[in-house]
């Protein structure tokens, strides 16, 4: 990752529904999209959820309600061979694979796989096993933090570094976990607050309906973002209704390489493709009448006009009660 351009994970999660052809599929879209890296859901049903725990609201509307959160999350499963042939294709396609492992098997699986970057899902940022596990492994993390407090990202980040990762190989992803996310909620300002109150690295994960957040938060310093994506919002499974479209993905991170180019450096100066404007919209000091030789400049027979190729009007306290050396016609420049 270069230090200015954003890292733009394409969040497949488990909007392949269980299928190895569809998660190629969503591979293949991640790349026409031009985003940096794809990214899975790593778990054991076993190990995430207990057999009577309750779907989530949105999960209720967009899949079966009368399934249980087990059940559901055991169908979207990807086992040891199916990311084996997933890291395999990304590897063709020229795109990081990446997947955020859920239970200390799933980090040992991603771990054995080689993985460089654990993604680190809102969910955990509380599970201190957890987080002193994937500390453990000094790689890169990326920290979503949405439901939380500053209290507890602080929490969060001091276990990470204390079990042996250092912040610098963290950032830290402002988020929100409701799905869609309504923009009342954003609350974009508190990534800001996270970066200064921690000096660390920040990035945004986004579950709102459009892009727009995504670019402002691109504008504001975010140096990650994360958009979950699908090929039909129509689709049955939890997350399709607040996953971008192709199309849609393909706009964002066109945006985002805009929005990067746009932001430039810190400096205030006249750029390479305005230097031809320069004397056209600018102005001269220009004689508003016919001047004779002799006579004094004043008010009365100067102006400023264009172009701006004679001398600059902040000079006019200067040449005001000057004696004028030559005659000049109107709007000849003095």
């Amino acid at each position: 990752m270069s230090a200015n351009k954003v890292f733009i994970i394409a969040e497949a999660g488990v909007n392949h529904n269980g299928s190895i052809e569809l998660a190629y599929k969503l591979i293949d879209i991640a790349v026409e999209s031009g985003a940096d890296a794809v990214k899975f859901q790593t778990f054991k049903a076993e190990n995430v959820v207990s057999k009577n725990a309750q779907k989530a609201e949105y999960q209720k509307q967009t899949t079966d309600a009368s399934e249980s959160q087990f059940d559901m999350i055991k169908r979207l499963e990807l086992d040891i061979d199916a990311h084996k042939k997933l890291i395999d294709y990304c590897q063709e396609k020229n795109i990081m694979f990446l997947s955020t492992p859920f239970d200390h098997e799933s980090i040992d699986l991603l771990n054995e796989l080689q993985l460089q970057i654990f993604k680190i899902p809102s969910g955990e940022i509380t599970n201190l096993p957890y987080l002193r596990y994937i500390g453990s492994l000094n790689k890169k993390v990326f920290l979503s933090t949405g439901m939380s407090n500053l209290g507890e990202v602080g929490d969060a980040l001091n276990i990470l570094i204390n079990a042996g990762t250092s912040k610098d190989n963290i950032t830290v992803l402002h988020a929100n976990t409701m799905y869609p996310t309504p923009m009342e909620d954003v609350n974009l300002n508190a990534m800001l607050t996270i970066q200064k109150e921690f000096a660390v690295a920040v990035g945004y994960s986004d579950h709102t309906l459009g892009i727009e957040v995504d670019i402002a938060a691109v504008a504001m310093g975010a140096s990650i973002i994360e958009k979950h994506f699908t090929l039909d919002k129509g689709m049955e499974g939890p997350d399709h209704k607040a996953s971008l479209e192709p199309e849609e993905l393909k706009a964002m991170v066109s945006a985002i390489r805009n929005i990067e180019k746009a932001l430039g450096s810190n400096e205030k100066i006249l750029s390479p493709s305005e230097e031809i404007n320069l004397n056209i919209a600018r102005k001269s000091i220009v004689a508003s009448c016919p001047i004779r030789k002799g006579e004094l400049l004043s008010e009365k027979n100067i102006s400023t006009k264009r172009p701006g190729t004679g001398i600059s009007p902040m000079n006019w306290d200067e040449i005001i009660g000057v004696v004028a050396t030559k005659d000049y016609q109107t709007d000849e420049a003095i």
